[in-house]
């Protein structure tokens, strides 16, 4: 994994070429909640310059495949560039939702901390 900065506050710079593993956790913050059955996941870069590597990197795809086992349908994404951001829907994901649901977390509160455990692949200069 890649060292944290010098200020604390992000990833070291890679040379170019380099492939970097990263936790999101470095480049990010969440907050998650739920709608019924539905988890919503926002992350937000921890810089500006943060921001084009959650648009490449942190992809449906990407999302999708982390949380196997917890989303069983589809997983949507919303870009807020003015805010740095980007919004995630995973369908399917709370057992039915808060009035239903049997699951420890049935609200979706714990999904922004899995969400940041996730490890991404970059190749940029940052």
């Amino acid at each position: 994994m890649a060292g944290v900065d010098s200020e604390g506050g992000g990833i070291a710079k890679s040379h170019s070429g380099t492939t970097l593993n990263i936790q999101l956790i470095q480049i990010a913050h969440a907050r998650s909640g739920d709608k019924g059955d539905t988890g919503n996941v926002g992350v937000i870069a921890r810089k500006p310059e943060y921001y084009p590597l959650l648009d490449k990197y942190l992809t449906v795809e990407r999302v999708q495949r982390h949380f196997t086992g917890i989303c069983i349908g589809k997983v949507e994404r919303y870009e807020l560039p003015n805010l740095g951001a980007l919004n995630f829907l995973l369908h399917e994901s709370l057992g039915g939702g808060g009035t239903r649901s049997l699951k420890n977390d049935a609200q979706g509160k714990t999904l922004s901390s899995v969400m940041l455990r996730m490890e991404l692949e970059i190749t940029e200069i940052i």
